[in-house]
């Protein structure tokens, strides 16, 4: 294995940003495997057992997830000795921006709280079932907590354009349920309540963007939503612990000198 970047491990498994090198094995032991690399087109997955070697050097998000955590989500799926029908897929612009911020979140490890780690790898997982799976597959969700159509359906209205100003009522109608039984079904299905959740979508969002070192704060503010700068500073610190303005200076160290994890 190349230069170890950056090690996490929770229930959720084992979350490895390495610098891979030539001939590196890629190895998937007692867990299946999800191997983001830096600039690929293709996300690669390893049932347990299977074993890829890296051609080129990359930078990459090896995430071993945890067999008993999968299965509490996505039972149906990941119950299999080999959940994974095939070895690559195209990656997606969602999972693309995921594995961004993921690797933004881990190298910038001080200010990253474990519930946000888990609640992105959550949505990783989510949506590699959504776009690799479900469609391969009879009853995905069956026993699933994510098996009611109309959360997934508001999750995905949801992610598709995270915003403060965004009105629960109103998505509660587009998915056809009322606004308390909408509040409930939420909390069941994701653990969060709707608000909850949308507010990590949009400190997910507002941490690629402020890492990317494109466009001015306030540009960052007005797209997710605030009424004012002043309003995303004060949310921002209370969701990370430090203003957008530090979180993006930190991330631009980490950019161009990454230190190894203790």
């Amino acid at each position: 294995m190349g230069r170890m970047v950056r090690i996490f491990e929770g229930r959720f498994g084992r979350l490895v940003l390495t610098e891979l090198v030539p001939n590196d094995p890629l190895e998937a032991r007692a867990d299946p495997t999800v191997v983001l690399q830096q600039g690929e087109n293709e996300i690669l997955f390893l049932n347990p057992g299977e074993l890829q070697i890296c051609l080129g050097s990359r930078t990459a998000l090896l995430f071993h997830a945890s067999s008993a955590w999968l299965q509490r989500g996505f039972p149906a799926i990941f119950e299999a000795r080999n959940p994974f029908p095939r070895r690559a897929e195209p990656i997606t612009a969602r999972i693309r921006s995921l594995a961004g911020a993921l690797a933004v979140e881990v190298v910038n490890d001080r200010f990253l709280l474990p519930e946000r780690l888990e609640f992105m790898l959550q949505e990783l997982v989510l949506s590699i079932v959504e776009t690799y799976l479900a469609g391969r597959r009879l009853s995905v969700w069956r026993g699933s907590p994510f098996e009611d159509s109309r959360i997934r359906r508001a999750l995905g209205l949801l992610r598709a354009h995270p915003n403060k100003d965004l009105s629960m009522h109103q998505l509660a109608n587009q998915v056809g349920l009322s606004r308390s039984r909408f509040y409930d079904l939420f909390q069941i299905c994701t653990g969060f309540s709707p608000r909850t959740y949308l507010d990590m979508l949009c400190v997910e969002a507002a941490i690629s963007r402020l890492a990317s070192g494109r466009g001015k704060i306030s540009e960052v503010s007005a797209e997710l939503g605030f009424s004012a700068q002043s309003n995303f500073t004060r949310f921002f610190q209370n969701q990370v612990g430090v203003p957008p303005s530090e979180y993006r200076r930190a991330a631009s160290r980490s950019e161009q000198d990454p230190k190894p994890a203790a």
